[in-house]
């Protein structure tokens, strides 16, 4: 349940803000000006939200769809990301959101139309450009509150050069298992192994529950595919991740899958250092991980030794035009500037 929802003025009215307090009329209601002044405030405490986050809805105004960090592309002609939603339902120790915002709480950005809009703009009907959804936030644990999804797919189907990805680590499939599979939408799962999952990936689902919506909906036809970012050292980093490929090509036969990136954990020092401060005693804050430029990670051989092995792993099952390794050279982006926005 959400207990508390803010809503800017200027949204107020808007169908989808409607429909979105009409499905939780026992939340709060409290009208605002403009969202960053409740999500940009410098008196809140990240980790005491997190256990009650609020819901915002907001009007994007500009930046709608922007060029994607040089870590995402499975292949395509072009990468771009948006966000249509900010902050995430789960609480991912080594999720770089958590340093990024000073809030927990969750920004809904209700004018769809806007973002599809500015989609057409950067789309070209002569190559393959892809649309990454995830960045932000989950792009499906959601979707009963915000319909994000029922809202893209007629979009998309009348668009096939432009490519969707929903990257998430939910179950929530359900609207997808309704519609008639699209060649160019991918639903993207995120794993890790069970010990970095029980550790680290409070709240979400587990990797079994995972897999069966993943195998759902490959066999309703839609196209799914596996994002193994961010591998996470520990010393029986080879087994551990022998074992998830293993379920995971159980569940999912190969031919079904469409793509697997991987890349090692890495993050800006300043994000890590919030983090830090959040979660003093968090073992993966300083456990195996070097400061290097402005990042903390490991060091560079192990990166290249985890990338290594779980490629050789991963070859096993698929041919190697559908695995995409990535050791990154680039920070993720910038916090939003409200101002601008």
């Amino acid at each position: 349940m959400i207990p508390l929802i803010y809503v800017e003025a200027e949204v107020m009215e808007h169908p989808r803000t409607q429909a979105i307090l009409a499905r939780h009329p026992r939340a709060t209601l409290v009208p605002i000006e403009r969202y960053g002044e409740i999500f940009n405030s410098k008196q809140q405490h990240f980790a005491l939200q997190k256990s009650r986050p609020a819901l915002i809805l907001a009007r994007k105004h500009a930046n709608f769809v922007q060029p994607a960090p040089s870590a995402y592309g499975v292949g395509g002609d072009a990468n771009f990301y948006f966000s249509h939603m900010l902050n995430c339902l789960y609480d991912c120790r080594y999720c770089f959101l958590q340093g990024m915002y000073r809030s927990a709480h969750y920004v809904v950005f209700v004018n769809y139309e806007d973002f599809f809009a500015a989609i057409d703009q950067h789309r070209d009907p002569q190559r393959a450009h892809w649309f990454f959804s995830g960045y932000d936030a989950d792009s499906l644990v959601l979707e009963p509150v915000t319909a994000f999804v029922e809202a893209a797919l007629p979009f998309f189907a009348t668009r096939p050069d432009a490519w969707l990805e929903l990257r998430t680590k939910s179950t929530q499939v359900s609207h997808l298992l309704t519609q008639p599979p699209l060649h160019n939408v991918v639903t993207a799962f995120s794993f890790t192994p069970e010990p970095v999952w029980q550790a680290t990936e409070h709240r979400v689902p587990s990797i079994a529950k995972r897999l069966e919506a993943m195998r759902a909906l490959a066999a309703h036809g839609w196209p799914v595919a596996l994002r193994l970012d961010p591998l996470i050292y520990q010393p029986t980093f080879a087994a551990d991740y022998a074992t998830l490929l293993e379920q995971i090509f159980q569940a999912v036969t190969p031919a079904a899958m469409h793509s697997v990136t991987l890349g090692p954990f890495r993050m800006p020092k300043g994000f890590h250092r919030t983090l830090q401060n959040l979660y003093p005693t968090e073992a993966l804050f300083v456990a195996h991980l070097h400061e290097r430029d402005a990042m903390v990670s490991y060091a560079p051989e192990v990166e290249a030794d985890m990338v290594g092995e779980v490629t050789r792993l991963l070859e096993d099952y698929l041919p190697q035009a559908r695995i995409f390794p990535n050791l990154p050279t680039s920070a993720p982006l910038a916090p939003i500037d409200v101002r601008h926005q």
